[in-house]
């Protein structure tokens, strides 16, 4: 071997850069939004929206609509999309409010039954968007209008014509399940930290503070699991896979079909969730539950940088997508600004997520 070949580096074994590597992370875009925004904030908001109460106050918020964006960011990395998760929170949550209220069933038969009745909805979804080759924007667009419609009939059946069934927290009360989805965890945590000076208190010396909300508890678990499942296991690389290209992973083995209804019934379940969790601490249910979240919970995706062609993303990136929208919607109280800027800064998130995301995914398939 001449000394010119033992010095040449084949092109594909060539080491990558610290730079490059980061760039072609999903998140980067989000973690570098939630930076903007408290940066933003730190300068227009009152101090007291950084306090611990500040901090649970946008967490909330931004955990409800995460546990959405989280499903619909698995469902985009799988290439398909679901427009009816807003209507599914609705249409759930009357189911579990009917199964608690009007037939008086415990929590440990109502959210099992809640969970399954969302995922057989999931189903026929996914089902009918793989068997009759429909764009999945269309098909979840006309259950988006079929769910609300049957909320609102399900509530007036319900209750003898109100469009809000009511109860539900006399009839949950003392269940020893109420906890786990309703209210502040880590309670006493919060009262040893009180005692200790760790954390505000109020003159009696109860915590100002009483615990973490269970949703974001929820919120931090579910990223933990998706972000493992889609990096870890080889259901995630089938994810990515049937999003990225569908024929080629139906090719070389992956269950394509099954993969994509399993994810449409995992993002009604996440709907349903929300719809158990709120429903709870709210103690009633109406038609109007869950209003426009589906599109927020796509823009938070895309934001965490899922592309819209499927087969990229990250579910930590909708994580943090999901924290941009709630320290925006509950910082701009802080402020002096109109909230209805709201809706402006939804638009230009969205415009400069998706140009970033077209140009990273320029970047890691070589387009030009």
């Amino acid at each position: 071997m001449t000394q010119a070949n033992a010095h040449t580096v084949d092109e594909r074994l060539k080491a990558e850069s610290f730079g490059s590597k980061l760039m072609k992370r999903p998140e980067l875009g989000a973690i570098a939004g939630v930076v903007l925004v408290v940066l933003f904030f730190l300068v227009t908001a009152d101090r007291s929206m950084f306090t611990m109460a500040g901090f649970m106050n946008f967490m909330t918020p931004a955990a409800q609509l995460g546990i959405l964006a989280i499903g619909a960011a698995l469902l985009m990395i799988g290439g398909e999309f679901d427009l009816s998760i807003g209507s599914m929170v609705a249409f759930a949550g009357l189911f579990f409010a009917v199964c608690v209220v009007n037939w008086g069933l415990p929590l440990i038969v109502a959210i099992p039954a809640t969970f399954i009745f969302a995922a057989l909805v999931g189903s026929i979804n996914g089902t009918i968007v793989i068997r009759s080759g429909l764009p999945s924007f269309i098909v979840t667009l006309a259950f988006l209008f079929i769910l609300r419609g049957l909320s609102l009939v399900g509530l007036k059946l319900a209750t003898g014509g109100s469009t809000q069934l009511r109860g539900v927290r006399e009839a949950v009360q003392g269940d020893w399940l109420a906890p786990v989805f309703s209210g502040d965890a880590f309670k006493g945590l919060f009262e040893a930290l009180g005692r200790a000076g760790l954390v505000e208190t109020f003159n009696n010396g109860a915590p100002k503070v009483p615990g973490i909300p269970v949703e974001i508890v929820w919120f931090i678990a579910m990223a933990i699991g998706a972000t493992y499942v889609l990096l870890r296991t080889p259901v995630g690389n089938w994810i990515f896979a049937s999003g990225g290209d569908a024929n080629a992973a139906s090719n070389s083995g992956v269950p394509v079909k099954k993969v994509k209804v399993s994810l449409f019934m995992l993002t009604a379940c996440c709907a349903a969730l929300v719809a158990i969790i709120t429903v709870m601490d709210s103690g009633s249910t109406d038609a109007r539950r869950g209003f426009q979240k589906e599109f927020e919970a796509i823009i938070a995706a895309v934001i965490g940088g899922c592309l819209l062609t499927g087969g990229y993303g990250s579910a930590i990136g909708a994580f943090f997508g999901a924290i941009i929208f709630g320290m925006v919607v509950i910082g701009l109280t802080y402020t002096d600004f109109d909230q209805d800027w709201f809706q402006v800064f939804l638009g230009g998130m969205l415009l400069i997520a998706v140009l970033f995301n077209n140009a990273i995914r320029k970047r890691v398939t070589g387009e030009r």
